[in-house]
């Protein structure tokens, strides 16, 4: 399936992976993008469901891939739709989103990036300028139903 001028929309997947940080804090893992849609820019790690695959499933290969990390899903924190339309309004990108709340699964949290993502990193509450409001909403949720 075509992900740029799609005919359907496209399922995908994205993990707000979060831990407690040196001080503390909340902190979220946040990759910088490689491909299109948001090359270039800080995200969420995540991607889209390939096709036998279960959500959970999804989210858990699509972090290994892009991080080096294993996760496991704690909960749902949002689905919602991510449509990008061209100057002329055309839909460019169509994707509907489910966001998991995930952690770290053992001790080693090092992000090794890979495939989709240039480079990583882990931001707390004052490392979310640049970041979609989308984004910052999700993740500000997700430290909230992690508490």
């Amino acid at each position: 399936m075509r992900r740029e001028y799609p005919e359907a929309p496209i399922a995908g997947v994205g993990a707000v992976i979060v831990r407690d940080g040196p001080q503390g804090e909340a902190q979220v893992l946040l990759i910088r993008r490689a491909q299109e849609p948001l090359k270039g820019e800080w995200s969420l790690p995540g991607g889209a469901v390939e096709l036998g695959e279960t959500l959970e499933e999804a989210i858990c290969r699509e972090v290994l891939e892009e991080t080096g990390l294993v996760v496991r899903t704690v909960d749902v924190v949002e689905a919602f739709d991510r449509i990008v339309r061209d100057a002329d309004g055309r839909v460019q990108f169509h994707y509907v989103l489910v966001d998991f709340l995930c952690r770290v699964a053992g001790e080693a949290d090092h992000v090794t990036c890979a495939t989709d993502a240039l480079e990583g990193r882990w931001a707390g509450p004052a490392d979310l300028d640049g970041l979609t409001a989308k984004t910052v909403a999700v993740i500000q949720k997700a430290w909230r139903m992690a508490l």
